[in-house]
């Protein structure tokens, strides 16, 4: 431990994003702050790092959340062991905003048992809501919106979590969540002690738990946790887990030291000069709701459906419908492909968000003018862009709270600079899907323009 990083890529903190859409989401979170951020896809090599130059925080994009605990352990010690050599004093492990894991699946227990090992702090702080989009944790009980502006569910009540195609939500209270998946002796520091308790106290608290649950009902909280969380992370180095509320947390304290603007700044993300090719993975209610909106609007985008029923688990594949993206695309025409339902004794889920990975390299590959995409769902994301052999991600605007417009660096010239939007089913209001093509949308982001306007 104690290393500092020999391209000096990483000042301060290192984030694990355990899917591609809420990874993205931190990065946002950091660029929209004006501090300079990059999302790599696996831990960097130092030689691309070099031509970033320095940074105030790297993330590295994963797919645990799809992941056996077995799985885990080999996707994540390599990002524990490269946390420990760069010596950054906060590693996030990034989980979704509705913290939705079990113990077989994405468990968030056998995460932080792996990553526990590379830090020197045996204090792990778990912050369990994000306000910015209408999660919040009270008592330790976890509520979240349903779609923007919707109405607020516990999350065992929450008409989607509840149902959950992968990792059901049937427990709200987070420290009953995590004692499933093998972390005992949870700590909460309520919302009432963060507004009240003096520093000693809180201390005092901490010190009798290894795992402490904060509760998070707005930014205050939030700014009361992170002057608590860095100020132990700056003793040593120290392992926390929840969504981009962290980072949140952890940017309202360096505003006090310095070390962030007090404000970000702003630009447009401007309509697309090239045909848009969109794919909707997601089974969520929201996401069909805004898969219906935006295949509303009379020839903006030309539907193409993905039948997953059609083909056995054994021959998945989806050539057909990429043929004919590609085709459409080719002749000038935006694309909005979406993915039937997942029958229950079909191709498996994985197999399905694998099977539309592929489709989307295809496309890509065939249709050379396309230089925007947009991805919907979580677990599509993730394997989407791992198909495409990325390397990295940096922030090109955000075009709702939770949902990102990044900029691809790739060695493959064909993908380098390519804009893409990585969305959570759950994410965005009704015209979110839409407005890649079709609207401008006004986004926080003081990125200084030589790094903003990179490839």
């Amino acid at each position: 431990m104690g290393k500092t990083n020999d391209v000096g890529a990483v000042a301060k903190y290192l984030w694990y994003g355990d899917d591609f859409t809420g990874a993205s989401d931190t990065l946002a979170t950091f660029a929209s702050a004006g501090l300079r951020a990059l999302l790599c896809l696996g831990v960097p090599r130092a030689e691309r790092l070099q031509s970033i130059g320095a940074l105030d925080a790297l993330g590295i994009a994963g797919a645990a959340r799809t992941m056996s605990p077995e799985e885990m352990s080999a996707e994540l010690e390599p990002v524990g062991r490269y946390a420990a050599e760069t010596g950054v004093k906060l590693l996030h492990y990034k989980c979704c905003s509705t913290f939705d894991s079990s113990p077989d699946i994405g468990s968030l227990g056998a995460a932080m048992r792996i990553l526990r090992r590379h830090v020197q702090n045996r204090f792990t702080p778990v912050i369990g809501g994000q306000p910015s989009l209408a999660r919040y944790c009270a008592f330790g009980n976890l509520f979240a919106g349903a779609g923007a502006d919707g109405e607020i569910f516990r999350l065992d009540r929450h008409p989607t979590m509840s149902a959950h195609p992968s990792t059901p939500m049937h427990e709200a209270d987070l420290r009953s969540h995590l004692q499933a998946q093998g972390i005992d002796d949870i700590g909460l520091i309520d919302w009432r002690r963060l507004g009240s308790a003096g520093m000693d106290e809180l201390d005092a608290m901490i010190d009798e738990r290894e795992t402490v649950l904060f509760d998070a009902l707005d930014e205050t909280h939030l700014a009361a946790i992170g002057d608590i969380v860095w100020r132990r992370a700056e003793r040593a180095s120290l392992l926390a887990v929840g969504a981009s509320s962290v980072a949140q947390a952890a940017i309202a304290h360096w505003r006090k030291l310095g070390w962030a603007p007090a404000h970000g700044g702003e630009a447009k993300v401007k309509p697309a000069a090239a045909p848009v090719m969109l794919l909707v993975g997601s089974q969520s209610p929201v996401s069909a709701q805004q898969t219906a909106h935006a295949l509303s609007a009379d020839g903006l985008y030309q539907p193409v459906s993905i039948d997953p029923s059609r083909r056995a688990a054994s021959i998945l594949d989806f050539a057909e419908e990429a043929e004919t993206c590609a085709r459409l695309l080719g002749e000038g025409r935006s694309v909005l492909a979406y993915l039937g339902p997942v029958a229950e004794h079909g191709p498996s889920r994985l197999a399905v968000a694998q099977a539309c990975g592929r489709l989307l390299k295809r496309v890509l590959e065939r249709a050379g003018a396309v230089r925007r995409v947009g991805i919907a769902g979580g677990d599509t994301s993730s394997l989407s862009v791992e198909a495409l052999g990325i390397w990295a991600l940096g922030f090109a605007g955000a075009l709702a709270p939770g949902v990102s417009l990044t900029r691809v660096h790739a060695d493959d010239a064909r993908l380098n600079g390519l804009e893409l939007m990585l969305k959570g089913g759950q994410m965005g209001p009704q015209d979110n899907i839409r407005a890649p093509a079709a609207r401008n949308v006004r986004v926080r982001n003081s990125l200084p323009s030589s790094f903003r306007g990179a490839p």
